[in-house]
């Protein structure tokens, strides 16, 4: 269309050219008639002039006299004969003007038919040189005469007289009045024109006529019609792409499932290390293989189209914390630090997509811990004008700038042969496209040897009345950290400093002892002093037992690793801390409103390796669990679980047979009800609304329904909480995750049946 669309842009420059020219030539010869014309009245005008100069020269003295002879001698002949002379010479002088302007008009009229024609004849030959139609029509649509190349595509070397229709030309409504698409069936087979009309007048009559003119438009329309299948073939492909993932993603997730659920039952019997070692190495490529899955079904979603934000109102805080502390596990096995700090400028709920950056930042920090074998992992979140900075900087080893180049591209991985072997190379890919959704970036600069610093930029809106909340906070707080140089430090300064207290950093314990004196003489009295558990032996040797340090009343803190809390004596300490920091403990405790560590609940599927008990039944000893799968490893897996809870399970395998078990009256109705999506006996969604529907009629209380699903996406969790569900949980369900959802929903439950 924009080929046609160029063409008739050309034509119709031509076109206007060519009239253009035909006007000026039409001009010049109506000109010159004009000017003919105007001579012939003015001789006509002359010889007037010359009759009327000869009657008042004489000749009308002459008549006079003879009218006067002929009334005195009383001849009526002579009287007679004399008017009708003089009349019948005005006559022919009346008739010989007349003549004379006739002749001069007709042939100035016969000049511009004669140019009209001309013009019309070769504005049929442009046309028949670029091969298009022009015809000309009566009002009643008869063809009075058209060009070359209409009479060769219709086989009518004389059309006049006839009309479009009779000679078979089919004409369909185009997108404006008086343009039309009309099918001709040429020698060269059916083709397809675009024809418009536009109304003139004959010059030489004035008869109105129909001046057409098409061009053939078939390859164009060819074309957009193999552009349209195509487009729907792509959507055809894109469609059953998405169906593919789906279905092979459960495939996937459900065995995943089993063993990753397998493994945690394992590791709660008794087992020897070897026995312990092996069962680590399993849950390891159990999640990468969940990891591997997530990659492929985001990067499918974000290539067709699907991707969309989901903004609310969320704290970047807590968000960033929570990833931090899922990631901490892996950061302290390798023997290396993490920490962050977020700018006390930062609001506490900013309105942002929080899965999609936790998405992100678990990429990006992830690959930093991943990489990263000596130093540690810093994140710093600050506000730079009307945007969010987020800096993951590492100790690593660093990349050349052609890894720089690659490293966002799909596949691609920086490091080792031996560390590329453990990803996909998709997830920075995916997380810098979520960073564009964002309106934002994630860009790295390295140096090889050096270590990385991967910035992510979004912007957001802040009114400058919720800036700077927490800046004050700690303002009168004094302290001392006691830890080795590293990013863990590094964090806690500068949150100490940001939140306006005043913190000292120390790496042993004599230098340790020497500040606070010193402090203490210059009337800078400290008020804390926050002691790494690495430097427990220091701060034994030379603080704990030192009367003049007991003597500056500090609040002495200890900041420890979960994994070895219990490895330490808390009993030298007023209060003690867990690394990696969480902003709001660190508040509570330096201003005197926490003494012990915190519970951490920061778990996630994406947490090898992290250890809990198994939260015990809390509500009347135990639940009545109507358990609906129909893989019998997972049923078994989640069976034995619940039941070490404590919770009684029933198990069905066909959503018919959970309908009965979840209907049936008075106490044999289950608590919770816990269904995989897809089973025999008919469709989740389907099964979830009839379920409701049969408790709205049979005025039953709802019963909570958690259900497992491995479809990941939006759509279809929206639609199984639309349904009815009280839950929707991914597979495969981290074991602790699903029995912490069973107590919150029972007891939701149970708060509502008091309510009524």
């Amino acid at each position: 269309m924009q080929g046609l669309a160029q063409l008739h842009e050309r034509l119709a420059a031509a076109f206007g050219r060519h009239t253009a020219h035909r006007d000026s030539e039409r001009g010049s010869e109506a000109a010159v008639y004009r000017t003919e014309f105007a001579s012939s009245q003015s001789q006509c005008n002359r010889v007037g002039r010359k009759l009327l100069s000869w009657w008042l020269g004489g000749l009308g003295l002459v008549a006079g006299s003879l009218l006067v002879v002929a009334a005195q001698a009383g001849s009526p002949l002579l009287l007679s004969t004399t008017l009708s002379v003089a009349a019948l010479a005005f006559i022919v002088l009346l008739a010989i003007l007349s003549t004379v302007r006739q002749r001069r008009s007709r042939k100035a009229s016969s000049g511009i038919s004669s140019t009209w024609s001309k013009g019309a004849a070769l504005f049929a030959d442009i046309h028949d040189a670029l091969g298009d139609i022009t015809v000309t029509r009566n009002m009643d649509r008869r063809i009075v005469g058209a060009n070359e190349t209409f009479c060769r595509l219709t086989g009518r070397p004389n059309p006049e007289g006839m009309t479009c229709e009779e000679i078979g030309i089919a004409f369909r409504p185009g997108p404006a009045p008086h343009r039309f698409e009309v099918e001709i069936s040429t020698p060269e087979g059916q083709r397809i024109y675009f024809w418009r009309d536009v109304v003139t007048r004959d010059p030489a009559n004035g008869q109105l006529l129909l001046q057409s003119m098409a061009r053939d438009v078939t390859d164009e329309r060819l074309a957009a019609q193999a552009r349209e299948e195509a487009r729907q073939k792509a959507e055809y492909n894109s469609a059953a792409k998405s169906r593919l993932l789906a279905t092979v993603s459960h495939e996937i997730r459900t065995p995943l499932s089993g063993i990753l659920g397998m493994t945690h039952l394992l590791t709660e019997t008794r087992l020897t290390q070897e026995q312990q070692n092996y069962l680590t190495g399993i849950r390891q490529s159990g999640y990468a293989l969940t990891q591997l899955v997530e990659d492929l079904l985001d990067f499918s979603t974000i290539e067709v189209g699907r991707f969309h934000l989901r903004p609310r109102a969320e704290s970047l805080r807590k968000l960033l914390e929570s990833v931090v502390e899922m990631l901490a596990h892996r950061a302290h096995e390798k023997g290396i630090e993490i920490g962050a700090t977020v700018s006390s400028d930062l609001p506490e709920l900013m309105s942002f997509d929080p899965a999609r950056l936790r998405q992100v930042l678990f990429n990006v920090i992830g690959n930093a811990v991943k990489f990263t074998q000596a130093g540690g992992v810093f994140i710093r979140v600050s506000l730079q004008v009307n945007e969010v900075l987020i800096s993951v900087t590492d100790t690593g080893p660093g990349m050349s700038e052609e890894e720089q180049n690659r490293i966002f591209g799909e596949f691609e991985q920086g490091g080792t042969a031996m560390e590329k072997s453990a990803g996909t190379g998709l997830g920075l890919s995916i997380s810098a496209r979520i960073m564009r959704e964002f309106g934002g970036s994630l860009t790295v600069t390295s140096e090889k040897g050096t270590g990385s610093e991967f910035c992510i930029r979004f912007p957001i809106h802040i009114p400058d009345e919720s800036r700077g909340g927490l800046n004050a906070v700690l303002a009168g707080s004094v302290v001392l950290l006691l830890a080795p140089a590293g990013a863990a430090r590094m964090a806690i300064s500068e949150t100490i400093t940001t939140l306006g207290g005043d913190c000292h950093l120390v790496t042993d314990g004599r230098s340790a002892h020497e500040m606070l004196l010193a402090m203490a003489s210059l009337g800078r009295r400290p008020t804390d002093i926050i002691v790494d558990h690495r430097m427990s032996a220091e701060f034994a040797n030379h603080l704990a037992d030192r009367a003049e340090i007991a003597a500056l009343g500090l609040r002495k803190i200890f900041l420890v690793n979960p994994e070895e809390r219990n490895a330490h004596p808390l009993d030298l300490f007023d209060a003690w801390l867990i690394r990696p920091l969480r902003e709001q403990s660190l508040i509570d405790v330096l201003r005197g409103r926490m003494r012990g560590m915190e519970k951490r609940d920061a778990l996630n599927d994406n947490q090898p390796g992290f250890s809990v008990s198994i939260p015990e039944a809390g509500i009347h000893g135990g639940l009545r669990i109507l358990l609906a799968e129909d893989d019998p490893i997972n049923a078994m897996l989640i069976r034995a679980m619940l039941e070490k809870a404590g919770h009684a399970v029933q198990h069905v395998d066909h959503f018919e047979t959970l309908l009965d078990c979840a209907l049936s009256e008075g106490n044999v109705r289950p608590d919770i009800v816990i269904s995989d999506l897809s089973m025999p006996g008919g469709d989740g969604i389907d099964m979830l609304g009839r379920l409701r529907g049969h408790e709205r009629r049979l005025d039953l209380p709802p019963v909570p329904i958690i259900v497992l699903t491995a479809d990941k996406r939006d759509e279809s969790r929206r639609q199984v909480l639309l349904n009815g569900a009280n839950r929707v949980m991914v597979k495969p369900v981290d074991p602790i995750r699903l029995l912490t959802e069973v107590q919150a929903v029972a007891a939701l439950s149970a708060r509502r049946a008091e309510a009524r």
